[in-house]
């Protein structure tokens, strides 16, 4: 005949790790809002400014389980001119140098992810959903 082999607290753990898997998705889409505004604050600052269209056009949008960065829209269509550069107006008349990955959403995300700021965020949000689903995190 064979031992029983008993565990304390199974089915609680088992019932709190199936609540952390249920509000993982959402805690994982409002922290990548969060890091993705993180980067739109650093960025919007840097962007040139006469009237603060281009300024305001910088949005982080969530879109089902993604975020989006944009830029320019209406309002600020030169915006991406702004960020990115090239030729512009009678046959390229006004010229700003290329730079392949911007000047501000780009490099808003690299100094954000190299001083730890998205990393944080995204612990911060995985802690907080493993929390309330009452499990322990050391």
């Amino acid at each position: 005949m064979r031992d029983a082999i008993r565990i304390d607290g199974l089915t609680e753990f088992t019932r709190n790790l199936a609540q952390f898997e249920a509000a993982l998705p959402r805690a994982l889409r409002l922290a990548t809002g969060d890091a993705a505004d993180a980067v739109v604050d650093y960025a919007r600052p840097r962007v040139p400014r006469r009237t603060g269209r281009a300024r305001q056009s910088l949005r982080a949008t969530s879109i089902g389980g993604a975020v989006r960065l944009t830029e320019g829209g209406p309002r600020a269509p030169y915006m991406p001119w702004l960020d990115f550069g090239g030729r512009v107006g009678r046959r390229g008349s006004v010229h700003r140098p290329y730079l392949r990955r911007g000047r501000y959403l780009h490099k808003g995300y690299i100094v954000k992810r190299d001083t730890g700021v998205i990393q944080k965020v995204l612990s911060r949000a995985l802690l907080n959903a493993a929390d309330r689903a009452g499990i322990e995190v050391t």
